[in-house]
């Protein structure tokens, strides 16, 4: 596994991270899961409070005793639960992400997260109030770094023009390439890294019944499952080759809800390692760049 650094806060990211959204409710199969994760060189954890009402980062607390210190812990604010539990509403003010980063340190276990993520954004957010309690987060030692999860070109601008994240995480992949339009030109200007989810495309371009994505109709995604599969690399390589190719990207957060999933991404990993530029750039000029329709 090879790993990249986030200058500004000098945390090394193993090149894909375990999305821990796709982990099942089994406390055993947690463990499993992201045991065997680590044992296959990944050290970057990603959770949200949303999750499962906090399920998700209880587990992943649970299964990471013992060995805390040797990973980078990433987990997300700003959805908060009504108390009715039916539902969340967004709520990005300082007050609320100072008192939500007590709760999700409860729940993981530890006295500090890693990685601290606004979990979205829309640009007429309270920003300053907002970036305000990530700094004071640092500044107390509860969090080592902070990044946000947004794939709006306008929200991204803001929040660089105005703060110094470590990463922003965004949906990335052959389906999916308007970040390279504005968004990762804006980033590599900057300090900041990509984290990329969504790197499989849910399984649309290896093995998961084709349909509608994005701009693309069931006969597109057919076409591009067909050429993805045609190859001679399996589609997960190319794929995850796909998505570590850009300078700017730190990490690809690939979930998994069973040892075999996670067995079959690693592998994919290692492949991707093995492919030529020719194949890679003969895959890559297959599918059109696309750009933002809103949010520009």
């Amino acid at each position: 596994m090879n790993y990249r650094l986030l200058t500004q806060s000098q945390i090394k990211l193993s090149e894909i991270g375990l999305g821990c959204m796709s982990l099942r409710p089994e406390k055993a199969n947690s463990k499993l899961v992201i045991d065997a994760a680590i044992s296959g060189g990944i050290n970057f954890l990603d959770t949200a409070d949303l999750y499962d009402q906090g399920w998700n980062e209880k587990a992943v607390g649970e299964a990471i005793k013992g060995v805390r210190s040797q990973l980078v812990l990433a987990t997300k604010v700003g959805n908060e639960w009504r108390k009715d539990g039916s539902g969340w509403d967004w709520n990005p003010r300082k007050s609320y992400i100072i008192k939500a980063v007590e709760q999700s340190l409860s729940r993981l276990q530890t006295d500090y997260i890693d990685l601290y993520q606004l979990h979205g954004g829309t640009i007429e957010d309270p920003w300053d109030e907002t970036l305000e309690a990530f700094e004071i987060l640092k500044e107390q030692g509860k969090i080592r770094a902070f990044g946000i999860s947004s794939i709006r070109p306008n929200v991204i601008r803001e929040v660089l023009s105005k703060s110094k994240p470590a990463t922003i995480m965004m949906q990335y992949n052959p389906l999916d390439r308007r970040p390279e339009e504005t968004a990762f030109p804006a980033i590599s200007e900057t300090s900041a890294k990509v984290l990329v989810r969504g790197a499989v495309v849910k399984g649309l371009l290896i093995d998961k019944a084709a349909k509608p994505f994005l701009n693309f109709d069931v006969q597109q995604v057919e076409d591009f499952q067909r050429f993805t599969n045609s190859q001679d690399f399996s589609p997960e390589a190319m794929l995850i080759r796909f998505g570590l190719a850009k300078s700017v990207v730190a990490s690809l957060v690939i979930g998994a809800s069973s040892v075999a999933q996670l067995e079959k991404m690693l592998a994919g990993y290692e492949l991707s390692q093995t492919i030529s530029e020719a194949a890679f750039t003969k895959f890559q000029q297959k599918f059109p760049v696309h750009h933002y329709d809103s949010h520009r």
